[in-house]
């Protein structure tokens, strides 16, 4: 068994004491750790989103925060500030500062302090008063956001939506998961067994993860097959604009732990097709008449998996 497949299987064994099932989200959030990238949680309210990302903190020990964003939030509030102490200006630390950030309804808060987390999600640092601060190491963004309500909601631009490595959709719970998800033990209405989530990896197995993600191996023709997706939604009819040549990076090293997954050293194209609609949907912008016919951007990168030849 890989380093990264029994990471997978310790992890889901703790977050299932408290979530039901949802582990694509298990996998898109480990996936995106070991891959040094962050993930974009969209689904609507109730369907678990922020315990599933507080199960998973906690399985690794690591620091968390929550921060709810709003629309009175100002960047200070992200990234920390410069106070006067005892007579000298000094930086305090903001919540960006820790391991895990779960950016809680991202898209309620105004553009500029969206802006605040584009630093810290692509260089790992802040800058204030033109001193760098670097952040702690791992560190990974967990943004949610409610893909159904839009009044007082300030949609995140492609620039940003570009910096998450993927997009995971939290569906509702299939109909046995929603009969187990009843017959858990609650407190109340809160979940009892969130204090029985227990650390069960430690830095130097995520390190070692990472290390493992690394040296899985692809050939040249499953190079080509990326690079090929990647032009071929730029063509499309309906899609305005196309997914980046960040979105080709961030589309190997995902399949690279998918295959880790699946407990091999190297990629085949199963790999690449299995991880490329929440890699790569979200970074599509389609045409106005594409949206009146109920196309959406998965839709578009199935088409695109459809129409590239496969590498034999």
């Amino acid at each position: 068994m890989s380093v990264l497949s029994e990471l997978r299987s310790k992890i889901t064994t703790e977050v299932s004491k408290v979530v039901v099932g949802q582990q694509t989200m298990i996998d898109g959030i480990l996936i995106s750790l070991v891959s040094g990238g962050h993930v974009l949680l969209d689904g609507v309210p109730g369907v678990a989103k922020t315990l599933l990302a507080t199960a998973v903190a906690k399985t690794f020990g690591a620091d968390f925060r929550r921060l709810q964003f709003t629309p009175d939030m100002l960047p200070s509030d992200v990234t920390g500030t410069m106070i006067l102490k005892e007579g000298e200006l000094v930086f305090r630390h903001g919540p960006v500062f820790t391991n895990f950030l779960l950016a809680d309804e991202v898209n309620r808060t105004p553009p500029k302090t969206q802006a605040a987390l584009l630093e810290s999600m692509q260089e790992g640092q802040v800058s204030i008063e033109g001193v760098s601060y670097r952040l702690p190491d791992p560190f990974l963004v967990i943004a949610t956001q409610n893909p159904i309500e839009y009044e007082g909601t300030y949609p995140l631009p492609e620039a940003q939506l570009d910096r998450f490595i993927m997009k995971l959709d939290v569906g509702y719970p299939s109909d046995t998961e929603e009969l187990a998800l009843l017959k858990m033990h609650y407190d109340g209405i809160r979940p009892a067994g969130l204090d029985q989530v227990s650390r069960v990896v430690t830095l130097d197995e995520l390190k070692a993860g990472k290390d493992e993600v690394d040296i899985t191996t692809l050939n040249d023709s499953l190079v080509w097959y990326i690079a090929s997706l990647i032009r071929s939604t730029r063509v499309l009819p309906a899609v305005q604009l196309g997914a980046s040549p960040r979105a080709g990076v961030h589309l190997l090293a995902c399949a690279k732990a998918m295959a880790r997954f699946n407990d091999r050293s190297f990629v085949i194209p199963e790999d690449i097709a299995q991880i490329a609609v929440p890699v790569l949907a979200h970074r599509l912008v389609l045409k106005p008449e594409a949206d009146l016919d109920r196309y959406k951007p998965a839709d578009a990168i199935r088409t695109t998996l459809a129409s590239v030849p496969i590498p034999r």
